[in-house]
Order: structure tokens, then C-alpha cells, then sequence
């Protein structure tokens, strides 16, 4: 595997760079590869790529989180000590939620192999109406203008069982906490928890932010460049919230009004038609702020899709997604998102390259020279003509899901599907299809529609799998016929990315038949129009020396 196993079927908590080191803290469970007695486990890294497993950093031990240890987050307070604050179960019978805090044993060790819980915890409890059952997951704090500290925690609106929240609180010292009397958003989407709240660059640069230990007008002065056009017009606010009954990350991007304490989505439309991080298997995730290279690193969790009996067979269970680097697409309507370019260290020496090749409708060309049970293929289409592109139903305009379902890899249509068939074996009895598929401008003058879909259905032969299909629109124009794919393939995880990094998709894979050397690669077109593959580089990809 080229990205964590996890002995737990929960998140990342509290990724962060200190002194030299990257650190991931996630929900781990000590005793078995199914869900419960869940402590905090740490492993740390020179390169987000070789892992080493420290003992575990949280574990329940007082009277605020003896019945678990659930998630949280970590900020970098202005001395540049870190801190976490996490989310404590204290009832046996009910999952009471508080918040506590954490601080390091000793500040002066880059590995923070220990930490103490202060004993005026729990920090922040359930009060005025709030749902002490759905109150979890503290964000990064940040600095406000006034010097406060900030800080959101998920929940549900006390004015609605249905209305996903989060709440904001304020701080001078992390030890006494106010919740401010609304939340700083909310919206009719049932329970948030997990939520992430963090600025990007408005101003096209890929450059990542951090608010933890400066003031927002520090950030809008110093990442303005102190020129005469620098204003907070140049910071836009993205607000991410996991959702508890559809299992899937959204997000918004929008202006935040520190004064009011409130956010507010560009969009009208955006809790409704979600723009999401990644459209496939992917949970609960957490970015964190990267200063050795001044990015912003997304991490995320993918659950297995095979049985609880095949978890305990192997031994483990959930993996992180490879860690992506997330900034703001330059028309400032989403988010962009690709791998880390450590990722790349991974790569073998030479890629087999594959140019200008014509894929005829129904035509599939294998890619050989390679293993490919681990691999990094990234490659770039071009179509002649948008002539044969199908009608969108209206039904489907706003629902990438279903159309996906109903068209799938095998379904003859106009423009697409093509792209990859990855994790195939010989005869093609089992393939996992990652494709394109392009549908006519709905409106006169308006730009072709692209799905994006990865569709396992015939991934394997072994029984009692989950394989759905995933997909998403892909907000990308496509008039001149170009568009570019790239899919990192791990054994049992596939994910893509599309347009550059505008639409992702990470999916749960199980073949029996191609594994290993017994795994082949093709680039595939089931549409009418031809479709050229300008070129497909593939490389086979090496395991990280150190594993977690």
C-alpha cells in the first residue's frame, strides 16, 4: 500500500507540521479491526510519505473522555506551541459530547510523544439547548481582530433537529470558552460534524493560508504584499462539514464577517447542491496549513466496502486517501485539489508512454510494460467533435449520481464513455472504469456538460461486496475537446482526479482475479465520436520505505 491502513474505521485528527515533522493523530481502536475503544493514535513523518507509529497520544484517562476519545483538531497557538482540542465521551450509557484540551508534556520535542490534559477539562459542555448526543469534532482555532481565538464545533440547530450547525466559541486562554448566540452557519442538511473552516488566496495563486497564529488583517496584509490593491477582497472562506446521515464531505466557499460571526456562501444554492471534495468513498476529512511549503494539505478517510469478517480477517480496517494540496480554482467558484508532489518520489524511473493514439469507437488499447496493482497514470484526451454529444435529461441536471448509475462504463453513448479500465484482468471479466462521459449544452450557447463517473460493478467476483458507482460534474469547458485524467491505483483503492483536479473520485476495489502481476491497464472508448489520447504516461509505483 502506498497511504495508511488504519486498525479503526474513523478520521484523521489534528494533522500538523511542527519542528520538522508532520504528524497525524486519527481514531484508532487498540484491540481489533472493527469499531470501538477508540484512542487517538500518532505516527509521524519527514516527507507525508514514510511513516513511523508512535504510542498513542490520547487515550481516555479522565473523568471528561473515560468513555472515548473521539475527534478533533490542533492549532499553533502564537509561541508556536501546539495544542489540541478534542471531543470527550463522559456518560456510559448515552454518547454525552464535551470538548477538552491537550497540550505537550514537552513543547521542546518535534515527535510531541506526550501529552497532558489540565484538569479543569472538559472545556466546553453542551448548554442552551444544544443536543449533547451531536456536539463534536472542534475546527483549528484562529485569531480574530480582537485577539481572541475562535473556534467552531459541529452540531445540530437547537431551533431544528434538521439544520446542520456550527457553533462558534471565543477564547483568550483555551481554558474558558463563550459560545456566541448563532451559529456562524446553518443549514437543512441534518447533522455536521467534522467541520473544517479555512481561508484561501482569491487571487489565483496556489499558495496556502494560516490564521492559527496571526490576526486576519496580519493575513490580508502580509499575503497581500503590502500593495495598494491588498484587502480582504483577496481572502475568500471555505467552509467544510461532514454530514452525519449521507456519509459524505460538502463544502462552501464564501466571505466570513468577523464581526457578525458569520458566514455567508457565495452561492445562494450551495447547501443545497453541494459542490463535494470528493464525489467517491471519502469521510470525515481535515486540512491543515503546511509552513515548510506554504500550502494547504487536505487528508481524508476511506472506509472498506468489503465485510466486517474480511476487516478482521485482515487484520485492519479504513485507510487515509493520499494527501492532496487544496486551493482556490481562479474563477473562485470551487476548489482544486492533486496529490502531493512527494507522492511523486514514488514513481518508477521510467514511464511507458503512450502518443497520439486514436481510440475508435468501441476500441480499447491496452497499456503494457508495467505492473499496474500500483500505479500512477495520468493522461490527456482530446475529442474531434461535439457533434454526437447527448441530450442531458433535465431530471438527472443537478443528480451526477444517478446518471452515472443509469450510463454507465458499458452504456453505448455519443461523446464517452472513455477513459481508463484499471485493476483488469486479462479477459476483462473483472474491471474497475474511471471515465468521461459528455452530454450537450443544455441551454443555446452554453458549454457541453462533462461527467466524471468511476463505476466497479465489475470490479470483482467475490461476493458480498458494496460497489456503487460515484460520480460528479466536472465544471470545465470542454468546447475545444480536451480533457485530462489522472488515477494513482493501490491494490484496492483507485483515485482520480479530473480537469486538473476539479473533480475527484476515490473508490474501494476488491478484485480476486486482478491482483498483482495479474492486473492490466487499458484506455478504453465505448462513445460514437472518436477520441484521441494526445498522450497516457504510466508509472509503476514503489511501496514507501517505512509503513505505518
Amino acid at each position: 500500500m502506498l497511504r495508511f491502513q488504519l486498525w479503526n474505521p474513523k478520521d484523521p485528527n489534528a494533522p500538523m507540521y511542527y519542528k520538522g515533522w508532520y504528524h497525524l493523530f486519527y481514531q484508532y481502536n487498540p484491540k481489533g479491526a472493527v469499531w470501538g475503544n477508540i484512542v487517538w493514535a500518532h505516527s509521524v513523518s519527514r516527507d507525508l510519505v514514510n511513516w513511523v507509529a508512535l504510542k498513542p497520544a490520547i487515550e481516555p484517562s479522565i473523568k471528561a473522555d473515560k468513555y472515548g476519545c473521539w475527534s478533533g483538531s490542533a492549532t499553533t497557538m502564537t509561541d508556536g506551541t501546539p495544542v489540541i482540542m478534542y471531543t470527550g465521551v463522559n456518560r456510559p450509557d448515552v454518547n454525552y459530547q464535551v470538548q477538552n484540551v491537550a497540550f505537550p508534556r514537552n513543547a521542546s520535542d518535534p515527535l510531541l510523544r506526550e501529552w497532558v490534559k489540565p484538569g479543569h477539562n472538559p472545556v466546553i459542555v453542551p448548554e442552551g439547548g444544544i443536543n449533547a448526543t451531536e456536539f463534536r469534532d472542534p475546527t483549528t482555532a484562529w485569531r480574530g481582530v480582537d485577539g481572541q481565538w475562535r473556534l467552531l464545533v459541529g452540531s445540530l440547530d437547537g431551533r431544528s433537529s434538521a439544520r446542520g450547525a456550527a457553533y462558534v466559541y471565543r477564547s483568550r486562554d483555551f481554558r474558558t470558552w463563550t459560545r456566541m448566540r448563532q451559529p456562524l452557519h446553518s443549514a437543512p442538511t441534518g447533522m455536521w460534524e467534522c467541520p473544517d473552516f479555512y481561508p484561501v488566496t482569491a487571487d489565483g495563486r496556489r499558495e496556502g493560508l494560516d490564521v492559527t497564529s496571526t490576526t486576519a488583517a496580519d493575513v490580508f496584509s502580509r499575503h497581500g504584499r503590502h500593495s495598494a490593491d491588498a484587502s480582504p477582497r483577496k481572502i475568500k472562506y471555505v467552509l467544510k462539514n461532514s454530514l452525519d446521515l449521507r456519509r459524505y464531505d460538502y463544502y462552501t466557499v464564501g466571505t466570513y464577517d468577523q464581526k457578525a460571526e458569520r458566514y455567508l456562501p457565495d452561492n445562494p444554492a450551495g447547501d443545497e447542491h453541494h459542490l463535494r471534495y470528493d464525489y467517491g468513498n471519502f469521510y470525515a476529512s481535515k486540512t491543515f496549513y503546511d509552513p515548510a511549503k506554504r500550502r494547504r494539505i487536505l487528508w481524508g478517510w476511506a472506509n472498506e466496502s468489503d465485510t466486517a469478517a474480511d476487516d478482521v480477517a485482515k487484520g485492519w480496517a479504513g485507510i487515509q486517501a493520499i494527501p492532496r494540496k487544496v486551493w482556490l480554482d481562479p474563477s473562485g467558484k470551487q476548489l482544486l485539489q492533486w496529490p502531493i508532489e512527494e507522492i511523486e518520489k514514488l514513481r518508477g524511473k521510467k514511464p511507458v508512454i503512450l502518443r497520439d493514439r486514436v481510440l475508435k469507437p468501441g476500441e480499447h488499447v491496452e497499456v503494457s510494460g508495467l505492473q499496474t496493482a500500483q500505479a500512477d497514470v495520468e493522461v490527456s484526451f482530446e475529442v474531434a467533435s461535439m457533434e454526437a454529444a447527448e441530450r442531458l435529461d433535465p431530471a438527472m441536471a443537478y443528480d451526477a449520481q444517478r446518471l452515472c448509475s443509469a450510463r454507465g462504463a458499458d452504456d453505448k453513448g455519443g461523446v464517452g464513455p472513455f477513459g481508463l479500465w484499471v485493476l483488469a484482468s486479462a479477459r476483462l471479466e473483472e474491471k474497475t472504469a474511471v471515465f468521461f462521459r459528455v452530454f450537450r449544452a443544455p441551454a443555446a450557447g452554453g458549454k457541453p456538460v462533462v461527467l466524471m463517473c468511476t463505476d466497479p460493478t465489475k470490479s470483482s467476483r467475490n461476493p458480498n461486496l458494496y460497489q456503487p458507482t460515484f460520480a460528479g460534474f466536472v465544471d470545465t469547458d470542454v468546447t475545444n475537446g480536451k480533457i485530462s485524467l489522472r488515477s494513482l491505483i493501490d491494490r484496492s483503492v483507485v483515485e482520480s482526479f479530473g480537469a486538473g483536479g476539479k473533480a475527484c473520485i476515490l473508490s474501494r476495489v476488491y478484485p480476486s482475479l486482478a491482483v498483482g502481476k495479474n492486473a492490466h491497464l487499458y484506455v478504453f472508448n465505448n462513445g460514437k465520436a472518436e477520441v484521441r489520447v494526445t498522450k497516457l504516461a504510466a508509472w509503476e509505483m514503489k511501496k514507501p520505505l517505512l509503513m505505518n
